[in-house]
């Protein structure tokens, strides 16, 4: 008896694999090619921990890093990361590549991005010095926007803003140079342990601080400008989505606000739209829902807020 339930288990198990097989390569959603793979999602996230460490050697990662040792630890590391970084950019743009026809087995797109994998992630190693200095700025803004810091230091140990932004800083740079997949990939995997959704697409100055973190959403095309401090809960998004003439959302176009420099955004507001801009010096109350622009130097409260105050 027991070696016939075996047996019809073990048959059961291999019609379900057929099944669930069938199912998988009728929609080619996995990552199953024969000679061409897509970026790994843990070892996207692996290189992006390699690239936080060499930005705060010791802060991020497990290994202790003496200063007498830190030419060394960087240059090791560097080397790593080109390697790693080179082969998941080559791996997204061969995907790229497969989005006009379907690469197959032999296909020569399969590997020729090589080349350029290993010239876009030195390109992002080379900017590494620049986006550290603007991370110094973004650190600095925190301890002076939040007077529960007791420094600097203690901003970068332990806000998971500091992980946010400096992910976000990197993957910026990727999406810039026309990366498929890694960028969102980085910034999701930040997302995750932050609660910060920044698209990699937005464009954000130095000085930036998100206080909290948690439940913060920054859209796409969102350009927000030097100095500027959101709390928890605010959603730079779109208004609306408008579509092309078969009813799907047009891509590419503007769809998220203007912050201007110096502006604050308390928690749980949410401003909207392509055209909107939040002008500069300008305090957004919190829970406030704003879809159009607001002049500069302005302090806009919910009319529940204002009645209340009354």
């Amino acid at each position: 008896m027991t070696h016939d339930y075996a047996d019809r288990t073990k048959n059961g198990l291999h019609d379900l694999a057929g099944k669930l097989g069938l199912a998988i390569t009728g929609d080619h959603l996995a990552n199953i090619w024969e000679e061409c793979h897509l970026p790994g999602r843990d070892a996207v996230a692996q290189v992006l921990d390699q690239l936080l460490s060499v930005l705060f050697p010791g802060v991020f990662g497990n290994q202790v890093v003496r200063e007498s040792e830190l030419g060394d630890f960087l240059l090791e590391s560097l080397a790593s990361i080109r390697q790693s970084l080179s082969r998941q950019i080559a791996m997204a743009l061969d995907f790229r590549a497969s989005q006009a026809s379907p690469l197959l087995s032999g296909d020569p797109r399969c590997g020729a991005n090589a080349s350029q994998g290993s010239e876009i992630a030195s390109r992002l190693l080379e900017a590494l010095p620049g986006i550290r200095q603007v991370l110094g700025e973004d650190l600095l803004a925190a301890y002076e926007g939040d007077p529960s810091a007791g420094s600097v230091v203690e901003v970068l140990m332990s806000y998971p803003f500091v992980h946010a932004i400096s992910t976000h800083r990197i993957a910026h740079e990727l999406y810039r140079a026309g990366i498929p997949l890694l960028p969102r990939m980085m910034s999701e995997v930040a997302h995750s342990r932050t609660g910060s959704d920044i698209h990699p697409g937005a464009t954000i100055g130095p000085g930036f601080f998100i206080d909290h973190g948690t439940g913060v959403v920054i859209g796409e095309t969102a350009v927000i400008g030097r100095g500027v401090k959101l709390y928890q809960g605010v959603t730079l998004g779109a208004l609306s989505f408008p579509k092309d003439k078969d009813g799907n959302p047009i891509k590419g176009i503007k769809r998220h606000p203007n912050i201007e420099d110096n502006v604050t955004i308390y928690a749980g507001a949410t401003v909207l739209g392509g055209k909107t801009t939040i002008g500069k010096g300008s305090v957004i109350g919190g829970n406030c829902w704003i879809t159009s622009s607001v002049p500069p130097e302005t302090v806009v409260m919910s009319e529940q807020a204002e009645r209340k105050r009354k």
